[in-house]
């Protein structure tokens, strides 16, 4: 009787039990319905990431790129499907480049965000690796196997600081010797499959370089590119037949960068008008199979990249994957099978597999969500609005789910560069930023790339301050249209774009109330200064010349530091090598000194950004109050 009693109480309380579970499940399901629930910033920022690293001509060896440790590391893909992780360097990897049998890799690793890479031989069955460089202040790159997989070339700085002159170093003995020394600032584009030609680009700036052919078996290099003017020639690769060059250019009338062909021994470049790509828009490069039978093309319509595929013999085009975002092509195996990568506004980037002949799609791998439900996750929409000058700007607008049309924060992104383009990826705050009830408008004003040589080149030197008005427009717009209001818009950028940070503040004091500058540029005379020899030369072809320091100084922020009204956030890396920690030092200052509102964030152990998942989580932090305490009622704030 007892024993029944015991077991009927203990039916009871299990079923309250239960019940009490099930009501309390209810509820935090029905918060979770209602999108109550939006997970701290330190939680979007654990969603990993991942793109393709190589895969071996047998296709049984593929290797991909992940963060998922918290800095990017090496992972090989093995056959139960559960990765191996390769390298376990501190502070990350900067390259992985796999030999031509897959067997070995060269992995270049820095530390601190210093970005001088050393280089390492890996076995890529175990991961062990062997040092090969130990040099201070010097930057290694553009790595490239030899052929027979018995020596790499690559470039350095080592002789000069200044000039990247190109090596091959031998894998059994480690010795290096010079093999190119023309001056400025070299790359490898590509090797003949004989290995005795080397197709080399030399950068005078930016949006302008020169091709040159290399004999390896006499060490005579010649220039074939000519031209007038800022001309790029992106992806250069040679055929077998040691004469036929093929690349995208930009050396026409339109300015826009296509597929074309050169012929060694000669300038002359002609463009591929077959009907394959549409010649309005940018193609961003193009690459081969080992065996030449395909090639792809990476193609940049209004910001979004597709992937262009096709026999090289035949010129039959072959289907794409079905996958709509930011499509990327990175090698093939003798199959046929070729290793893509994807990613798109609601998407993490990851590694797919695609056969063209038999249109079968494969996932390789699943970045960790970090328990967050990608339904939440909002895409943006392409706007574009006039500027001063009638130009028209093309803007990604991101908007939060449940947009109803009243006023709400807004954050104007300003992307880096200037050379570059806001492309519509994954982009782990923008989602909860979007989340907590704020609007972002990521424009590309005049000087971003991806729309033709022409626009990329209407913010150089004295018309730099152009692209500040097309930001200037971009506020407007948001005014216009009920999208925000005064006393809730912000700005934030990163690099070049943290001086347009700075120089919006001061060329309009009244027009943002929060600030937040990254790794920005304050003072364009001291940056040209200090910043590495490598990248001087470029830098002053598209900012202007320190013979000109009355221009530099003109469009400095520092110089109209007393007139700043906004909050600023600077944040910056002690050892950042493009720009110098001294740029957020001086801005900092002059703020404090006139007064103003300044908050600051500098790592010890970054550079150029944040790398370290610890950092990166306490940047965004900060970044999120700052934003919080600035463009939200104060009522709201307190919650």
């Amino acid at each position: 009787m007892v024993r029944k009693i015991l077991t009927l109480s203990f039916i009871i309380i299990f079923c309250l039990t239960a019940l009490a579970i099930a009501s309390d499940n209810a509820k935090s399901q029905s918060l979770l319905d209602k999108g109550k629930y939006v997970p701290d910033i330190g939680t979007f920022l654990q969603i990993g990431a991942n793109s393709p690293a190589g895969i071996n001509w047998d296709g049984d060896k593929i290797f991909f790129r992940s963060s998922s440790s918290g800095n990017s590391q090496v992972y090989r893909i093995t056959e139960t499907g559960w990765p191996y992780q390769l390298t376990t360097f501190e502070d990350g990897i900067d390259y992985f480049v796999l030999s031509y049998n897959g067997e070995m890799a060269i992995v270049g690793a820095s530390v601190g965000g210093s970005e001088q890479s050393q280089l390492y031989l890996m076995d890529t069955e175990t991961g062990r690796v062997l040092k090969l460089t130990d040099f201070a202040d010097v930057q290694i790159g553009s790595v490239s196997w030899a052929k027979n997989d018995n020596s790499v070339y690559y470039r350095s700085n080592e002789e000069n600081k200044k000039d990247f002159f190109l090596y091959e170093m031998d894998i059994a003995t480690g010795e290096s010797k010079k093999i190119l020394d023309n001056p400025g600032y070299n790359a490898i584009a590509d090797i003949s499959q004989d290995g005795n030609i080397m197709l080399v680009v030399n950068y005078t700036s930016n949006v302008n370089n020169d091709l040159l052919i290399l004999d390896l078996t006499t060490g005579k290099f010649e220039q074939l590119s000519k031209d007038d003017g800022d001309i790029i020639y992106g992806s250069p690769t040679l055929m077998p037949d040691n004469k036929t060059i093929w690349l995208v250019c930009n050396d026409n009338k339109d300015g826009i960068a296509r597929v074309a062909k050169m012929t060694v021994g000669s300038p002359d470049v002609e463009y591929v008008n077959d009907g394959w790509v549409d010649p309005k828009w940018e193609v961003e490069g193009i690459g081969f199979s080992r065996d030449f039978k395909y090639m792809g093309a990476q193609v940049n319509e209004e910001g979004y990249n597709r992937l262009k595929l096709r026999e090289v013999a035949t010129k039959k085009e072959l289907p794409s994957p079905p996958l709509d975002g930011m499509l990327g092509f990175s090698g093939t195996d003798k199959n046929g099978n070729m290793l893509l990568s994807f990613s798109g506004p609601t998407f993490a980037p990851e590694c797919w597999l695609w056969n063209p002949h038999t249109e079968e799609l494969k996932q390789l791998t699943f970045s960790i969500y970090a328990g967050i439900d990608r339904k939440i996750f909002t895409a943006p929409k392409l706007i574009k609005y006039k500027s001063f000058d009638g130009l028209e700007i093309p803007a990604f607008i991101y908007l939060p789910a449940d947009y109803d049309g009243e006023p709400i924060p807004f954050i104007v992104y300003a992307h880096g560069g200037p050379e570059s383009q806001f492309q519509p990826g994954f982009i782990r705050n923008f989602q909860y930023l979007m989340l907590n009830g704020f609007g972002i408008i990521a424009p590309n004003p005049r000087g971003s790339s991806g729309y033709g040589r022409d626009y990329q080149n209407l913010d150089n030197y004295k018309l730099r301050k152009n692209s500040l008005k097309d930001y200037k427009a971009a506020v407007e717009y948001l005014l216009e249209n009920n999208y925000t209001k005064k006393g809730q818009i912000a700005i934030r950028g990163g690099s070049y774009g943290g001086y347009v940070v700075l120089g919006m503040i001061t060329e309009y004091p009244d027009m943002f109330d929060a600030a937040i500058d990254v790794v920005g540029i304050a003072n364009f005379k001291s940056f040209l200064e200090i910043t590495k020899p490598y990248r001087r030369a470029l830098r002053e072809s598209e900012y202007g010349p320190l013979s000109d320091p009355e221009f530099l100084k003109s469009v400095s922020p520092i110089h109209k530091a007393h007139l700043i009204k906004t909050p600023l956030f600077v944040i910056h890396g002690e050892n950042d090598p493009r720009v110098p920690v001294g740029e957020a030092r001086q801005i900092i200052k002059a703020v404090n000194d006139n007064g103003g509102i300044v908050d600051s964030l500098i790592f010890p152990d970054e550079g150029h950004g944040t790398r370290k998942r610890v950092n990166v989580i306490e940047s965004y932090r900060r970044q999120v109050e700052f934003y919080k305490k600035h463009l939200l009622p104060s009522d709201v704030n307190k919650e």
